[in-house]
């Protein structure tokens, strides 16, 4: 069982392409990219039903894009949640670059 008020943690799972959020050691969600370059696209993130309505999408967001920052590298925000994010936080407008089409014909074949 999860223990509610467990900080959640924000890790990057280099194997699988992909920062995490852990609440309680339990995984509550994640957010996938792929590496094109210096840029890391970011192109679905997940949160699971029963973590849902908590901001942990939010808290997973922030934290992969504070480590993207602090790697060096771009963002490129194909997926819709984290692309809301951005434009709403506008700390993070330096890192962006644009969606390209063939950064979007990869996503099909992601």
């Amino acid at each position: 069982m999860t223990n509610p008020s467990a900080e959640p943690v924000v890790e990057l799972d280099q194997a699988h392409h992909r920062y995490t959020i852990t609440v309680g050691g339990q995984v509550a969600g994640f957010t996938r990219f792929f590496d094109h370059d210096r840029q890391r696209v970011f192109f679905h993130t997940e949160i699971g039903e029963e973590y849902g309505g908590q901001g942990l999408g939010s808290v997973l967001v922030a934290g992969a894009l504070d480590h993207v920052r602090a790697a060096g590298l771009r963002v490129v925000p194909i997926c819709p949640f984290v692309k809301r994010y951005v434009e709403r936080h506008h700390q993070y407008e330096d890192l962006v670059d644009p969606v390209t089409p063939a950064l979007l014909a990869r996503v099909g074949g992601a």
